[in-house]
């Protein structure tokens, strides 16, 4: 696809310090300006100040100029405007007011890592030690940004803006409630969210393997059991394992592992998930806070207190 990666995102909130302070603690590197980067694709989150927690901006890799101004002219078809600049397309989703920029950016290569050897019944694949998971001591940092997930007050219109405008593939639905949408060959890099207000539901970060997922948020957790907010578990929609935490500004951040990736689109067929399956395959039951943020209240307060103004 013309599309290849999440670059970036843009994350507003109120309480700047204490956010960045929160995701150096999550294994990113600070990098100047607000900016933090990940073990393989250097900067990809930016903590600027805003009056409520919200995504601000997400970037988006695309390979060449005609991508570009293929993507306008799709925007332009949706009645939404777009600007082309510098290598550069600029558009805003009318529902939730976030900034999406295409860039003309390189496909990022990841260096394979070895697999973790793992026994089970009849292969003894490791033996004469511990496992590797249990004898690392080394901080857990994120290798990548995978997805970022945005909640919206018009579904319909958020959807079309990625899918249907930018060129995004869609890769499984939540029945009336969410679309997973992948500008890569990860199963979603946006998932869209039916919500009564706009803002960032979470931000997810590539990990190793399940035994990382574990550590990262087993170090998180240490002296901050306040962070936790779901996991162990495995979604079924994308496969992978999961662990979900709360940043200081209320918004959620999750390491992953093993995620679905679609290399031909001819060979996934969406489906559309009902109940548990759009949420989870095995874990704990999500808490009502993840479903419904504490916060909402006050954000939806503040949304139409700037509305008003």
């Amino acid at each position: 696809m013309a599309l290849h990666r999440l670059t970036s995102i843009t994350m507003g909130v109120p309480n700047t310090a204490e956010t960045a302070a929160y995701y150096t603690d999550f294994g990113l590197t600070p990098d100047g300006d607000g900016w933090f980067t990940t073990q393989d694709a250097g900067r990809q989150l930016h903590i600027v100040h805003a009056p409520t927690r919200r995504l601000v901006e997400v970037r988006i890799g695309a390979d060449s100029p005609d991508d570009l101004a293929a993507a306008a002219s799709r925007l332009n078809r949706l009645g939404i405007e777009s600007t082309i600049n510098a290598g550069t397309l600029t558009a805003y989703d009318k529902a939730t007011a976030v900034r999406a920029v295409l860039e003309v950016a390189p496909r990022l290569v990841q260096h394979p890592v070895a697999a973790t050897v793992y026994n089970g019944p009849g292969r003894a694949e490791r033996t004469g030690s511990r496992a590797p998971g249990v004898l690392r001591t080394c901080p857990v940092r994120p290798r990548k940004l995978g997805h970022a997930v945005i909640g919206t007050t018009d579904f319909d219109t958020t959807t079309a803006f990625f899918r249907d405008g930018l060129g995004f593939k869609a890769s499984d639905y939540i029945k009336d409630h969410g679309a997973f949408l992948r500008c890569s060959t990860d199963h979603h890099n946006i998932l869209v969210l039916a919500a009564p207000v706009a803002f960032l539901h979470h931000s997810s970060w590539q990990v190793d393997d399940i035994d990382e997922v574990g550590r990262g948020a087993a170090a998180m957790l240490e002296n901050h059991p306040e962070r936790h907010i779901w996991g162990l578990g495995r979604h079924h929609a994308g496969s992978n394992f999961f662990w979900y935490l709360k940043d200081p500004a209320g918004n959620f951040s999750e390491y992953y592992s093993d995620m679905d990736c679609i290399v031909d689109d001819q060979l996934w067929t969406p489906e559309v998930l009902e109940g548990a399956r759009g949420l989870f395959n095995w874990g704990p039951p999500p808490p009502p806070s993840f479903l419904a943020p504490e916060d909402l209240a006050a954000l939806m307060t503040g949304a139409h207190g700037e509305a008003s103004s």
